[in-house]
């Protein structure tokens, strides 16, 4: 299996395609579109590097993966099917959760939350069949409850935002219905599980200290070196550490766009009379 690695530095977004040079069989996950916060106004850019390599490659793509619902980026994954239209969306059946959440907090009254703006809802410990392609569902909430992690050929896994690099840690878990001690146990009881010699590509890589770009790791070098959560980590520590740094962090620049477009599986709002498109913002006082 080959892995086929896009950078996106506004949003330190990974997009991985992996495919089966011999088949032609492939899948991406976690495509994005460009997204001007000043203008509220999107392009294709990085969404068009992906879909150029599948068509270059003659690549027959069968699943759009989503790790999550992404707070801090639009999906490109409508783009792509366009280009691709066998291919199906994919992600965590508990995405419904995350739309019943969103459809209070945003006051969406017409957002169904039945998970039907996806093509496959997956469930824990589902295997899939992409062609060539062996692809287990490893459910990791935490950082959202649907994350998930994908294993595929059991030789690589990628791990959207449970764990990232081990010089930076894990994902925040201060989203609503996120959980520190639900990412504690997705990572130690499943993701530690796994052999130490497994290579995981990361969702996200924010090059702390100004490091060159590393989204690639092994299980073990997380378990002895993660920043955030080593093997030898206690829960109680981790989540007294992990809450402490949520309650630092800013919010997302792009989450009130990103998450009422990436929990409609990244599809657009009908244009209204005027032909243009309008995303909702809530106004409250701080």
């Amino acid at each position: 299996m080959d892995i086929k690695v896009f950078f996106h530095k506004p949003t330190f977004t990974l997009t991985y395609i992996a495919y089966d040079q011999e088949t032609k069989d492939a899948v991406v996950i976690d495509p994005v579109i460009d997204y001007n916060a000043n203008s509220a106004s999107y392009s294709y850019e990085a969404t068009k590097e992906v879909v150029e390599f599948l068509q270059n490659e003659s690549l027959n793509l069968h699943y759009i993966i989503e790790t999550h619902a992404h707070a801090d980026h639009i999906s490109g994954a409508p783009y792509v099917k366009e280009k691709f239209p066998q291919a199906k969306t994919m992600i965590h059946e508990n995405i419904k959760s995350v739309q019943e959440v969103f459809k209070g907090v945003l006051n969406i009254g017409s957002l169904k939350t039945d998970g039907s703006q996806f093509d496959h809802l997956t469930k824990d410990n589902e295997l899939i069949e992409a062609g060539s392609l062996k692809i287990k569902t490893i459910a990791t909430p935490g950082h959202t409850p649907a994350c998930a992690c994908f294993l595929i050929n059991d030789e690589a896994l990628f791990s959207g935002d449970a764990i990232f690099m081990p010089d930076y840690g894990t994902g925040r878990c201060d989203f609503p219905k996120g959980s520190a001690t639900d990412l504690y146990n997705s990572v130690m009881n499943k993701l530690y599980m796994l052999p130490d010699h497994l290579k995981y590509y990361t969702g996200h890589d924010y090059q702390p200290g100004g490091r060159e770009l590393m989204y690639q790791s092994t299980i073990g070098a997380s378990k002895a070196n993660n920043v955030r959560l080593t093997a030898e980590t206690t829960e109680a520590e981790f989540v007294a550490a992990r809450e402490k740094r949520d309650a630092e962090l800013d919010v997302p620049k792009l989450l009130l766009p990103s998450i009422q477009l990436n929990i409609n599986a990244g599809l657009f709002p009908e244009p209204e009379d005027n032909g243009t498109m309008y995303l909702k913002l809530p106004f409250t006082k701080a």
